[in-house]
């Protein structure tokens, strides 16, 4: 068993605060090593006499009430993302609205309120597969893909999508769809940045993403070089609970929709 991630939760209401704790320390995943109810006690553990304090991760809300204006849990990370003290970060929140910026920022995973016991569960085998994963300066930057006999090297953003589908995982590119011996989880320990989990079958490359379309509850995405019908790519499902957080992903940084 791999050791106990050294957790700091960030969180002012301490209801929500007590029962984070509890999940994390029940799952036998992590050991909560500080919890507090303002960013200022944040910056303190987290960069203060003894830096860290040995955290491996910080569960941080968005909205901090006593924080000075204009002050978010977003801005702790943020301005931590580029030192050599930061943690792995994972946003524990009410809203959807943040989660480009938060991925865009490097953090691991977005907890959506109210948390369950599963998901806090699986949020913390992702980030113990993100700790063991390989330092920066041997991380893979390619991709080997299998074609008949031949092995094909793919850049990320030649990437549209990855699927996993009995048993196996397929790679989704301009240039043909093939097989990889990666499961989805390696990919996203390796490559996490650059590919959004829309479903637990899909990684998508945001920047590949044309078109969203949404029939009833059922949301999908339209990956790929031009709009479907008129280019190449392939459909994606969207999971019914990430459906909100994708879109709003979407239309963070484009303009032309009017919005309520």
């Amino acid at each position: 068993m791999p050791r106990p991630l050294r957790v700091l939760v960030v969180e002012d209401e301490w209801p929500a605060r007590n029962y984070l704790v509890e999940l994390l320390e029940t799952s036998g995943l992590a050991e909560v090593v500080g919890a507090v109810g303002s960013l200022e006690e944040a910056r303190q553990a987290l960069t203060g006499e003894e830096p860290g304090l040995g955290i491996d991760v910080a569960f941080i809300d968005v909205q901090i009430d006593g924080a000075p204006r204009g002050e978010t849990g977003l801005s702790l990370v943020r301005s931590m993302a580029a030192t050599d003290r930061a943690p792995m970060f994972v946003l524990a929140t009410a809203f959807e609205e943040h989660a480009l910026e938060a991925y865009e920022l490097g953090v691991v995973d977005y907890l959506l309120k109210p948390f369950s016991e599963e998901r806090v569960v699986r949020c913390l085998e992702r980030l113990q597969q993100r700790r063991g994963a390989v330092p920066d300066a041997t991380r893979p930057t390619r991709i080997v893909a299998r074609r008949k006999r031949s092995l094909v090297f793919l850049e990320p953003p030649e990437i549209w999508a990855f699927e996993a589908a009995d048993r196996l995982t397929f790679v989704h590119t301009l240039h043909g769809t093939f097989d990889i011996d990666l499961s989805l989880a390696a990919v996203e320990t390796s490559f996490g940045r650059a590919f959004v989990r829309v479903h637990r079958n899909w990684l998508v490359n945001a920047t590949h993403i044309k078109e969203l379309e949404r029939d009833g509850h059922e949301t999908k995405l339209f990956v790929g070089a031009g709009v479907a019908g008129a280019g190449q790519g392939v459909h994606v499902p969207v999971a019914r609970e990430r459906s909100a957080a994708v879109r709003e992903m979407l239309l963070t940084n484009a303009a032309g929709l009017r919005r309520p």
